[in-house]
């Protein structure tokens, strides 16, 4: 996270909490209590800055909110939603998919991962044909951390 505007930020509700109205309700109240810190913080830390400028003799009012905007990110929660790009070739593709679309994965990462996935074997079928979870490929390497449900992620993966 580079910053934030001022404005309300974009969050994700997990889907475990998403389930349940209570703690869905009291994790929108945590949102807004960040927001409400978020912007506070912001608002000191530019009056700050703005302060420092006019001791220097230049106030740049840009240059100031983005100074806050930026420190004040410190106050914003996990679950924010940003923009990400990276960049893998073939083979850091391979190994990423390998890793990130067992289910024993993080939710988020997964998700992502299986949606590349298809993207993926859509651009270059030949190359990703056998992409995935170790267990597309043999048994599961967990042992005892193992899913156990190696059929119906080969069948999941089957139909991407």
């Amino acid at each position: 996270q580079r910053y934030v505007r001022e404005k309300l930020f974009e969050y994700v509700v997990p889907p475990a909490i998403e389930g349940i109205p209570e703690a869905k309700a009291e994790y929108l109240q945590a949102m807004e209590e960040d927001q409400r810190h978020y912007q506070r913080l912001t608002q000191l830390l530019k009056e700050k800055y703005i302060e420092e400028m006019r001791g220097q003799g230049k106030v740049d009012e840009r240059a100031a909110e983005k100074r806050a905007i930026e420190d004040a990110r410190f106050v914003l929660p996990n679950s924010c939603a940003t923009k990400l790009i990276c960049t893998m070739n073939a083979r850091s593709l391979l190994n990423f998919f390998t890793h990130r679309c067992c289910n024993r994965a993080q939710w988020e990462i997964r998700g992502l991962a299986v949606e590349m996935l298809r993207q993926a074997r859509e651009a270059a079928p030949h190359i990703f044909e056998k992409a995935g979870p170790p267990c597309l490929r043999g048994s599961c390497p967990e042992g005892k951390m193992s899913c156990g449900q190696a059929a119906q992620v080969r069948e999941k993966f089957s139909s991407l």
